[in-house]
C-alpha cells in the first residue's frame, strides 16, 4: 500500500485514493458505489492475491457492478506467470503490472498508472479516483 502510494506521488498524479484491504471489502466498496454511497473508481489497482477473496473473484464481481463495472482496471501480482497475466488480461483488466522486488522498479507503476488515465477509452469519463485493493506490505 505504502509504495503504489509512494508511486501516484512521483508520478505526480493528482488523485484521490481509497485502500481496501481484502477481496470481501473491495466487493463491499463497489455495492456502496451502486447504492450511490461512496463514488465509484476511475481505476481499480487490484492484486491478484488478495486474502479472503481472489483477485478474479473481485474482477468478476466488480465488472458486474452497474456503476463500477466499465472502471480501468490494472492488476498486479508478484507473480511472473503468463497463465496469470493471461487470465486476468481475458477478465478485462487494462494493465498488468508484475511486482518487482526493487524500490525504484515498483515506483515505475506511477507512470503506468499516469499512462492507463492519460489514454483515450470510449464512453468513459475523466476519472480522478484511484481504489487500491492491495495486501497489506510487510
Amino acid at each position: 500500500m505504502f509504495l503504489i502510494s509512494r508511486a501516484i506521488k512521483i508520478a505526480s498524479l493528482d488523485v484521490d485514493v481509497d485502500v481496501v484491504m481484502d477481496g470481501e471489502h473491495a466487493t463491499r466498496f463497489f455495492d456502496a458505489a451502486d447504492a450511490g454511497t461512496c463514488p465509484c473508481p476511475g481505476l481499480v489497482i487490484l492484486d491478484i492475491n488478495l486474502p479472503r477473496k481472489q483477485g478474479t473473484e473481485v474482477l468478476q464481481y466488480m465488472r458486474m457492478s452497474r456503476t463500477c463495472g466499465k472502471a480501468l482496471v490494472i492488476a498486479m501480482s508478484t507473480s511472473g506467470s503468463d497463465r496469470d497475466r493471461e487470465s486476468m488480461m481475458n477478465l478485462g483488466v487494462n494493465g498488468y503490472f508484475h511486482k518487482p522486488s526493487e524500490y525504484g522498479e515498483f515506483m515505475k507503476l506511477g507512470n503506468v498508472i499516469k499512462d492507463l488515465l492519460s489514454e483515450p477509452h470510449p464512453g468513459e469519463a475523466d476519472r480522478q479516483r484511484i481504489s487500491e485493493s492491495d495486501k497489506p506490505e510487510v
